[in-house]
């Protein structure tokens, strides 16, 4: 039988926080001792940290978790009790129209797995029809599609079929739970489909992003945990394990079946897009793709090419026409990152990060470690459009970015009641938005998240001054 690959064959180094079972004592005595072994809640390769300040940030991330985790019943409990009655007050015509069913003995129960049955993040931004005066061709073509498609995955399978074959009239492609080997259990969600005309032929791949009431997404988006690949760089551990990465294989080429425990109940994000992809681009020619994602979703979204590039997949790398995320979260170090960019120039794919106003996520985990990279598009909060090489006040938190983002929070609020009279119906925002931004004033940066105001900067925002690539076929490209 052939031997297991040990750790030292999958990654270089890793280091890996886990404080669900630690002590507060546990956590702190990080900041006094160099000597990471002793830890029980850390598992790492490195014998010692030198840096007072990298503990320091390993103490924030562990106690963030570990109050996530401490939350993660009730905060379930809480969203699915939400989700219910905002569905149920909607299927039935609201509160009046739930009145009048009751007096009638027709009240509705919505179903889960119904297409009108939305997330959470479907009711903060019900839009589903796409800008009609953003067409193929234009420069904001793929953003703005792109945003459309992460609103989207967030709701069920069958609302994504509605949408894209009914609203849309493009070609649905698949909606799949993917499994996650550390886990054991599916917690990835993707949707797939093909805007195909006379003049293009492009296939979308989008990662859902952190669901709001889920404290494991959360989790990963604060942690600090990573692996070290060769001539890559230290990678968020949460990211990779989500995307597909193998508990006894690491990043193989091929799937081991053999050694998953428990059993897959579902196929592995990364393999599975892959290879679909794989068939879909034999079968035309003339077929690109793009990936996309919001929040965690982004990070995904970024990762999954690194993988590409990782494996050395030349079909896919010639056709990927580019990546956008929104609300990208920081997913490895600087060597990650000019991993990234040299090979996004040596295969001609864009990448564009999307960040809006104070949005706490791209802030996130702190830049100690983790940075970003690529080209950064930032909109204020009046939708106004810069490239930057990071957003305002990096990390979350900041003193002097605390000010301003209350400020931008208060604006934000009193925008919500004009943004009818001044865009028009399509910019009307809704009851479970309001009391997010009302609740953005004790913690902000949490409203701006929302994709409702990344879908208005793809509308509103000029792009005019900015030297964006227009869109055309990679084949053209210099």
């Amino acid at each position: 039988m052939e031997a297991k690959p040990s750790k030292k064959d999958l990654y270089t180094s890793y280091l890996l926080i886990n404080p669900k079972e630690a002590s507060l004592f546990d956590i702190f005595s990080v900041l006094f001792s160099r000597n990471v072994k002793k830890r029980k809640f850390i598992e790492s390769s490195l014998e010692e940290l030198e840096s007072f300040l990298y503990r320091l940030l390993i103490v924030i991330s562990a106690l963030k978790q570990k109050f996530l985790l401490k939350l993660s019943m009730p905060m379930a409990m809480i969203g699915r009790t939400i989700v219910f009655l905002l569905n149920f007050f909607y299927i039935n015509g609201g509160f009046f129209g739930l009145i009048r069913n009751i007096m009638q003995v027709r009240v509705v129960i919505p179903d889960k797995k119904a297409a009108t049955y939305l997330s959470f993040v479907g009711f903060t931004d019900t839009r589903m029809e796409l800008d009609i005066n953003i067409k193929y061709g234009n420069a904001m073509y793929y953003p703005a599609l792109s945003i459309m498609a992460c609103k989207a995955a967030y709701n069920n399978a069958a609302y994504n079929q509605a949408l894209i074959e009914g609203q849309w009239k493009m070609e649905f492609l698949g909606y799949k739970d993917y499994w996650n080997d550390f886990l054991g259990r599916a917690d990835t969600q993707v949707v797939m489909f093909r805007d195909k005309s006379v003049d293009h032929d492009t296939i979308v791949v989008c990662f859902r992003g952190t669901q709001p009431f889920n404290s494991e997404d959360w989790c990963s988006d604060v942690d600090l945990s990573w692996y070290e690949f060769p001539h890559i760089g230290k990678v968020h551990s949460g990211f990779l394990k989500a995307l597909g990465m193998q508990n006894n294989a690491g990043w193989a080429q091929q799937v081991d079946h053999d050694s998953a425990h428990p059993p897959r109940r579902a196929p592995l994000a990364y393999y599975d897009i892959r290879d679909t992809l794989r068939y879909l681009l034999q079968q035309n020619p003339e077929a690109k793709f793009i990936v996309t994602g919001h929040s965690l979703g982004g990070a995904l979204a970024i990762l999954f090419p690194g993988i590409l590039f990782y494996h050395d997949e030349e079909l896919l790398l010639e056709r990927m026409e580019g990546v956008y995320t929104f609300g990208q979260p920081r997913v490895g170090d600087e060597a990650f990152g000019q991993y990234m960019e040299e090979n996004f120039r040596k295969n001609r794919i864009e990448y564009y990060r999307y960040v809006y106003c104070n949005d706490m996520v791209p802030r996130i985990p702190s830049d100690g470690l983790f940075k970003h990279f690529g080209t950064c598009v930032y909109y204020n909060s009046q939708y106004q459009a810069s490239i930057v090489e990071e957003e305002p006040y990096k990390n979350y938190l900041s003193i002097w970015g605390s000010i301003d983002m209350r400020r931008n929070a208060i604006y934000e609020l009193i925008r919500s009641f004009i943004m009818l009279t001044k865009y028009g119906a399509d910019y009307k925002e809704g009851w479970p938005l309001f009391f997010i931004r009302i609740f953005g004033l004790m913690i902000p940066g949490i409203p701006a998240h929302c994709a409702q105001d990344y879908v208005n900067s793809t509308r509103l925002g000029s792009l005019r001054h900015l030297h964006l690539h227009p869109f055309h076929h990679k084949k053209n490209r210099s």
